[in-house]
């Protein structure tokens, strides 16, 4: 698939404000910092679209971001990260389970996990709280260029027994060497 154009995100904190046009959206997940907005960027082949940020929390909103005219990416706030109050987590927390709930035109999801580290129980929360949903899920392992390739089979393993999948179900992704960016646009054109 080649991306030829991204529109400016629909910015949206309740159901009102989400998209009406009934295209298939694609939703990304994972814990602040891993580099969702790096994947996005990655994906769309633009370098700053998705704005990145060394200070985690930074994404508070769901952003839909309109690809070919086609289909959405929906970037969510990450989760886990301390510095964000116990009350803006539970917002964040009700903002994707509406989501998740009412959107029928969600497709798939792509949840990021950091490589370089084993999954943490934030992570696990998550994957089985979409699993009780019960929608189909793709595992996107990002900053594989940060790991020494004698240790890709040890950390991909790790990530397939933590959440009991197959390797079909995982992508490993780098921003910096593009790895995996054609496998996930190719998932996603067979869906759409």
């Amino acid at each position: 698939m080649k991306i030829n154009s991204i529109n400016q995100p629909v910015i949206a904190v309740r159901i009102s404000q989400y998209p009406i046009d009934l295209k298939p959206e694609f939703l990304l997940v994972g814990r602040s910092n891993v580099g969702k907005s790096s994947f996005i960027n990655t994906l769309v082949g633009r370098k700053n679209f998705a704005r990145t940020s060394s200070t985690p929390g930074k994404t508070q909103t769901l952003n839909f971001y309109l690809i070919n005219n086609d289909f959405y990416l929906v970037d969510v706030p990450g989760y886990g990260y301390a510095k964000v109050s116990k009350k803006l987590k539970s917002k964040f927390g009700m903002i994707i389970e509406d989501y998740l709930e009412e959107r029928e035109n969600l497709k798939h999801v792509f949840m990021l996990v950091d490589f370089r580290h084993k999954p943490t129980s934030d992570d696990v929360m998550m994957y089985e709280f979409l699993k009780y949903y019960n929608i189909p899920l793709t595992i996107i392992a990002t900053k594989v260029d940060k790991v020494k390739k004698n240790s890709y089979d040890k950390n991909k393993k790790i990530i397939l027994s933590t959440f009991g999948i197959n390797e079909e179900d995982l992508i490993l992704f780098s921003t910096v060497l593009k790895t995996g960016k054609e496998e996930v646009l190719d998932k996603i054109e067979t869906m759409i």
